[in-house]
This record gives C-alpha cells, structure tokens and sequence, in this order.
C-alpha cells in the first residue's frame, strides 16, 4: 500500500480580497493511517523492514495521532508495536478511545512517569529501551525523523510547487513541515502554525532544511499545546457546517483559524493562492473511535 500512487483530493474555499484557500485533504488518505502521519510513516517501515526488524517501538501522550496510525500501520504490515505513553497514572485508568483502538490492534503499552518520559530523546535512555527491545525498531515521538522527512516530501507535486504561492500546515515536531519546505519552489512561501508555544521548534526544522523561505508562527492565541476555548470550537464548527471540512483543535483547528485570521487582516496580498494541508490527526475528536 505505501507504494500506491496517491490521489489526494483537494477542496477550494474562496473568501474576500480575491484570496483562496485549496485544502489538500490527506486526512483521507487512509481510514486509519491518515493524514501526515501516512507519509512520515512509509520510508521508516521500509527501514525496519529492510533491516529485519519484527517490532515498532514509539512514544506519544494518551491522544497521540502518531500512536494511533503506528498501531494501525504494525497491525497491516505484520510488526509487533509497542507505545510507550507519557503519564504512569494512566495505567490505573480506563484507557480513551486512542488507547483502546491500539491496545486491540496488538500494541503493547508501557506508560512511564512524565519525568521520565523527557527523557526519551536521550542516548542513555534509548540504549536501555533498545536493551530491554533488542529487535524494535525505535521511532521519535511523532515520527519525526530524517525518513518521516523524506516521505513528507511527497506530499508536495509538481501541479503544488507550480500553482500555489503559500503552503500552510499545522507543526507539532517539525517533520511535516521540513519535508514541504524541502520540496517547495524557490518562489514559494511555507509558513507553519505551532501546536506549541515558543519559537524552539524553528531550530528543529533547521536541522533537517537548509531553505529558508519558511516561517513558524507560535501558538500564543489559545494557550499552548492541548489548550483551546469554545471560539476555537465554534469556528470548527462554522468550518464544518459550512464547507464540510473536519478539523480537531490540537493541530488543523488552530492552523486553519490562525490562516483565516491571517487573510482578515490582509497579511496577504490580492489573488495570494493558498495550499492548507490538512494533516488529519482527527481520530480522537470522532465518534467512530
């Protein structure tokens, strides 16, 4: 399947000043692994095939999109998946749609203390856990990695570097948007919007693009990551009702609204053609799950 040729649908809202907006909706990519986490995904479980793993071993929080989509992708590849989950006390907890969905796909969970769970990108402690899981095949806490990159650059074709004169996405590691600013056009603008505050994730997209026609605005208008308020779910709603397009409000609700602010305070100018990748993640906000 990751070798298929995809076709991603696009959707066209249009607004004042002659600005537009095409959604490409790769949260209909796959029913399960969908959205971004479809192409960081591809290239890393080439690897672990390639290298003779049989286990997948990654980290999220309790509503981790990366988590969800890695128990799907283990369970129709044939791996064996583990997730280690921030927060020990929720071992003592009924688990959450998420957690129930990759439990029963065969994802073994390990829930450390938050203390520790920081500690997760450190050499000593990705030595003990590959110790403890000597045939797991480790990937960073939301697939981020120079291969995640390398697929997200196929979310970007020639018909997107040629029509568009911005891409926009949601940021949560930085993966997704290296990859698209690694395969934008010399003409084209990328501009990120943080599911975080603070500016630390710029120096993370730098490691992985010597580009700079990009930026990173911060997540200061709702709190930070996991913070939102009923104005941000009313415009999820407004968005919904009127133009059919499902967003969540960890990452592509605040993306799409911090855009929109964007466009009413004419940061761009006349007939700007806009590229809104939708990077799914919508699986803890539906019903079906």
């Amino acid at each position: 399947m990751f070798d298929q040729v995809l076709a991603i649908p696009y959707q066209k809202i249009s607004f004042a000043n002659d600005i537009s907006i095409t959604i490409k909706r790769l949260d209909l990519v796959h029913p399960n692994i969908s959205g971004n986490k479809f192409f960081k995904l591809k290239y890393n479980l080439m690897s672990a095939r390639q290298l003779g793993h049989n286990k997948l071993l990654s980290f999220g929080g309790a509503y981790s999109n990366h988590i969800f989509a890695l128990a799907h992708a283990a369970h129709e590849y044939g791996f064996h998946s583990i997730g280690v989950i921030r927060g020990q006390e929720l071992q003592h907890q009924s688990l959450n749609a998420t957690l129930t969905s990759a439990k029963k796909l065969g994802m073994q969970l390990e829930f450390i203390s938050r203390q520790d769970y920081r500690l997760k990108h450190t050499a000593e402690f990705l030595q003990q856990l590959q110790q403890r899981y000597p045939d797991a095949y480790i990937i960073p806490e939301g697939g981020s990695n120079a291969l995640a990159v390398q697929g997200c650059e196929e979310i970007l074709t020639d018909h997107d570097r040629e029509n568009f004169d911005v891409i926009c996405c949601a940021v949560g590691t930085g993966g997704t948007i290296s990859g698209l600013i690694n395969r934008s056009s010399a003409q084209q603008h990328v501009i990120g919007f943080s599911a975080l505050k603070g500016d630390f994730l710029k120096a993370e997209i730098r490691q992985w693009t010597t580009k700079n026609n990009w930026s990173v605005y911060s997540e200061e208008t709702f709190g930070g990551y996991g913070k939102f308020n009923t104005t941000l779910t009313d415009f999820i709603h407004a968005i919904q009702q009127q133009y059919e397009v499902p967003l969540e409000p960890i990452y592509t609700g605040k993306a799409f609204y911090q855009l929109y602010k964007l466009i009413q305070e004419n940061h761009f100018p006349a007939s700007t053609r806009i590229l809104f990748i939708h990077t799914g993640g919508l699986q803890a906000f539906t019903a079906s799950h």
